[in-house]
């Protein structure tokens, strides 16, 4: 099949819709293009294969968020157990199976909009398809609650890859984060689906102002409400992941698990993910000392959120992902392989 894939590339070579097609051979194999000059590093891996790696890092992630959609969802609606039981309550079939229905679709939906998009623009400006949305087509739905329409993740793809990648030539000079652009018009132009207390448990906006309406504050919105007493999740659940939140953002455990795997891989760098975690804990130790030294008065909307001890920060709301580890480590295939300068790194983050 290789070799007939083979053929099949250098009949329509220079073809218009040469791209698409190549795009899918170099998926499937090794191109079979060797270097004319200059001395070249042959390797098994490329853009795709490193880009697959960090897809690989972010499945756990995945199957997480199925089982704890079910998990908030079911939970909400019965009631939390009094004594948790890993495999009697959230390891079940009926939690992966609701998870799946809800999250496996907006999967689909990222990548088919995405995909089909860079698929075109190579088309029309004769590229190769570029690979980075391989690995943004995965983190999109892994950053939104999971009740969010198909229609309006569609709109939200659409946007992030046209305006926050393509117009500026596509992957590695683009000055935006095609996932972060997404997530930010999502939030800024649909902001009723993006943030409060019913998006994310699975059908609380579809039963919102009914009788039994459900609800699932995040810890953050809990301390944005000034409502610190009132949330009844531990540091093992914040930590393990067993909290409303993203669909892939609440396990901290794994997301570091993840990040471990990219370092040993060599596919992440330490430097970055560490430069983050640091800045995070200086911002809120920065936050603790304004409180320690009474210059924010109690009756203030930002109290609750600037007391939260600084290292509890690192375990609630998706820092761990957003800083830490996939928002960043895409930066190692985005730039040449080489420990970059101070500058380089600045336009990494930036771009990041």
């Amino acid at each position: 099949m290789k070799e007939a894939l083979h053929k099949i590339k250098e009949k329509y070579k220079g073809k218009k819709m040469a791209p698409a097609f190549n795009a899918i051979h170099t998926f499937l194999y090794t191109p079979n293009e060797t270097t004319h000059s200059g001395g070249h590093i042959r390797a098994v891996d490329d853009l795709k294969r490193t880009m697959n790696t960090v897809i690989i890092s972010m499945l756990p992630c995945l199957l997480f968020g199925m089982f704890n959609a079910g998990y908030q969802h079911y939970s909400a609606l019965n009631g939390f157990p009094a004594e948790f039981d890993l495999f009697e309550h959230f390891l079940t079939m009926e939690n992966f199976l609701l998870g799946a229905q809800t999250i496996l679709p907006l999967v689909i939906v990222s990548y088919g909009v995405g995909l089909l998009i860079e698929f075109i623009f190579a088309v029309i400006k004769g590229h190769e398809v570029e690979e980075g949305y391989l690995v943004t087509g995965m983190l999109v739905p892994l950053i939104i609650p999971v009740d969010t329409p198909l229609w309006m993740l569609a709109v939200a793809v659409a946007f992030g890859v046209v305006i926050g990648k393509e117009v500026f030539g596509g992957t590695g000079m683009n000055i935006l984060n095609p996932a972060l652009t997404i997530r930010a018009f999502l939030f800024f132009a649909y902001p009723t689906w993006m943030s409060g207390d019913k998006v994310w448990v699975h059908k609380g906006m579809e039963m919102a102002g009914q009788p039994d309406a459900i609800s699932g504050e995040t810890v953050l919105g809990y301390l944005a409400a000034g409502k610190v007493d009132e949330y009844s999740y531990s540091l093992s659940d914040m930590f393990f992941g067993f909290i409303p939140g993203s669909v892939g953002e609440t396990s901290t455990l794994l997301i570091l698990l993840g990040g471990l795997f990219l370092i040993f891989t060599k596919i992440a760098s330490w430097r970055i993910m560490l430069s983050a975690v640091l800045g995070a804990l200086a911002m809120g130790l920065i936050f603790n000392g304004v409180i320690d030294a009474g210059l924010l008065p109690e009756y203030s909307k930002f109290y609750s959120l600037m007391a939260f001890d600084f290292w509890q920060h690192l375990i609630v709301g998706g820092l761990a992902s957003e800083s830490s580890l996939w928002r960043l480590i895409r930066l190692q295939a985005h730039r040449p392989i080489k420990e970059s300068g101070f500058t380089d790194s600045l336009s990494d983050l930036f771009r990041s």
